[in-house]
């Protein structure tokens, strides 16, 4: 609870300030020389990207280092993807109005901020108490109405809200959960690291066509593990 009070703290105050937000010009290189050098070219993925404040998303003694070209902990044995990674998942969910979106593993709300800023509603879970309590939090404070937070073991999807056009899987196991599979909708796409989670996985792509789910194997990526509930 206190690391929770110090990033309200910390959160309201930067808020108070986003007006001259002192990190617009690099969240603004990040986009220019992390992501769009590399081949992203989805319009509304680089424009959410320019847009979600990465610096509120992290611990606070790593603000500094918000925009860097790689990874960083968020606590509790977990991380913040790199801003690639992150923009590459985005753009493979083909993002667009009218859309719907589960996420699993909400970690600090980032993925789901991106993702909110081009759909209509983004629903995600997370299996980390803390985090889900903490991203619930934050995600409220900078207003974004059209996330719906939960804990919970986000193996077994959302079957309430389903079916969804996007499904993004934040976390790696050896193989993509039959909930989840059933739970995509008709035209949609998954986007999931699988392989072993102590090793470099494979992130995988699932298309569903006339019922029919085709599986494609693009990068090697490297994600903490799919935590299960006991």
């Amino acid at each position: 609870m206190k690391q929770l009070t110090v990033i309200l703290l910390i959160l309201a105050s930067a808020l108070h300030a986003q007006k001259k937000d002192k990190y617009e010009s690099a969240r603004l290189k990040m986009v220019d020389s992390q992501i769009a050098a590399r081949g992203i070219s989805d319009a509304a993925t680089l424009r959410a990207m320019r847009t979600v404040p990465r610096h509120l998303f992290v611990l606070p003694e790593d603000e500094k280092e918000a925009y860097s070209d790689r990874p960083l902990p968020i606590g509790y044995g977990q991380t913040i993807s790199q801003p690639l990674i992150v923009a590459y998942m985005t753009e493979l969910s083909r993002p667009a109005k009218g859309k719907k979106a589960l996420e699993i593993g909400t970690g600090s709300g980032y993925q789901a901020a991106v993702l909110a800023e081009i759909i209509d509603t983004v629903y995600t879970i997370e299996i980390v108490p803390e985090l889900a309590w903490e991203a619930t939090a934050r995600l409220k404070i900078l207003e974004y109405q059209n996330i719906v937070t939960k804990y919970g073991d986000g193996y077994k999807g959302w079957p309430e809200h389903a079916p969804f056009d996007i499904i993004i899987v934040t976390a790696a196991a050896d193989h993509i959960p039959e909930p989840l599979k059933e739970q995509l909708a008709e035209n949609g796409r998954l986007v999931m690291p699988v392989g072993d989670p102590a090793k470099v996985q494979e992130l995988i792509l699932l298309t569903k066509k006339k019922g029919k789910i085709t599986e494609t194997v693009l990068e090697p990526v490297r994600f903490v593990p799919l935590k299960r509930l006991k």
